[in-house]
């Protein structure tokens, strides 16, 4: 096994569990903005929201982040050739990348605004939204392996 192997698998598990969570956290919200505020279901649906984004999602995309910085170094041969970095497959990589780190920092903000009864959006836009980090990650996922350029 070499480096860029064991990055690459590092960075795949972390990716799952980090989307695992980008996909269930709006779930979540579909049920929670049915909840009553204050009542027993709404604080259900506090506490597995915040242990879900705190537990899981956050030091996982901490690490996919870390293993894909990694990944990253190691394609350029240790900083020696970045010419990929500029390839249409990457930017869209690297697109897909900054759009989940503002989705998982989007929904921390709404988080704590169901938290605090505050919430300004409606069970059809979480609905609508769901679906929205996987369409990024196909994307992703293709460009990657497919690394096409126009």
């Amino acid at each position: 096994m070499n480096a860029y192997d064991l990055a690459r698998a590092l960075h795949i598990l972390a990716v799952i569990a980090w989307m695992a969570g980008l996909l269930y956290l709006p779930r979540l919200y579909i049920y929670h903005v049915k909840a009553t505020p204050g009542g027993e279901m709404d604080q259900t649906f506090q506490t597995m929201e915040r242990k879900l984004l705190k537990l899981i999602m956050n030091p996982s995309m901490i690490a996919a982040w870390i293993f894909g910085l990694w990944l990253f170094w190691l394609r350029s041969g240790s900083g020696a050739d970045w010419s990929f970095a500029h390839q249409p497959w990457m930017i869209a990589k690297i697109a897909g990348i900054l759009f989940l780190t503002g989705w998982h920092h989007y929904l921390g903000v709404a988080r704590k605004r169901l938290a605090a009864g505050t919430n300004l959006r409606s069970e059809r836009y979480w609905r609508m939204t769901n679906e929205l980090p996987f369409v990024a990650a196909i994307v992703m996922v293709l460009s990657v392996t497919l690394e096409w350029t126009f």
